[in-house]
């Protein structure tokens, strides 16, 4: 009888131990599982993160800046050149030149935005308004450079064609267009607008 209360003895303390082992674990492997899927979570949270970084606007770099102005810049040359070669032809007065070229070199200046715009399949309305988007501002300020700088330099409104002035004062004030235009350029393209717009077309 004494050996058969000591073997129950015996095993309920294995069973007790058991228990106890397991209400052990229970709560450890609870909290593994709780630490997985916060890893989980954290996970996503980086993905997201990362996926929405990567619509955000970044840093335009100086040689896409460079390219949207040059773009702009072959617009604006050949609208002012045809417009001051008009004007001079038709021996008008300079206001009338002047106004003369400033629309023809948006109007170029748009069209070939235009041009690259509708090759990717966009509709005319919308690549019409693209080109507004992307160009208006960039122009604006070449314009404003380039026929300043002609204005300021000394007889260059009044050089007929034939004249090493009226080549060499376009010329520079087109440089001079060129270098304060670019980092406008890149300013506006670093906030997704200007070229930007454009760029998405392209890719």
């Amino acid at each position: 009888m004494e050996g058969n209360r000591y073997r129950h003895w015996g095993i309920a303390m294995q069973h007790a131990t058991r228990d106890e082992q397991h209400e052990q674990q229970g709560p450890h492997e609870h909290h593994e599982h709780q630490g997985h899927s916060s890893g989980h979570a954290d996970r996503a949270d980086r993905s997201a993160h990362a996926g929405h970084t990567a619509h955000a606007p970044g840093k335009a770099g100086w040689s896409m800046a460079a390219r949207a102005t040059l773009h702009c810049l072959t617009g604006c040359a050949i609208g002012e050149i045809l417009g001051m070669v008009i004007g001079t032809a038709l021996d008008w007065g300079n206001a009338e030149t002047m106004a003369l070229a400033i629309v023809l070199a948006f109007a170029f200046g748009y069209t070939l935005t235009l041009r690259s715009v509708l090759k990717a399949g966009v509709d005319f309305r919308t690549a019409f308004r693209i080109a507004l988007a992307a160009d208006t501002l960039s122009i604006a300020v070449m314009e404003l450079i380039d026929n300043g700088v002609i204005a300021l330099w000394p007889g260059a409104m009044d050089a007929q064609l034939a004249d090493a002035l009226f080549w060499g004062a376009l010329a520079l004030s087109l440089a001079v267009a060129f270098i304060i235009t670019t980092p406008v350029n890149k300013w506006m393209i670093g906030r997704g607008k200007g070229h930007a717009v454009v760029h998405r077309y392209h890719g």
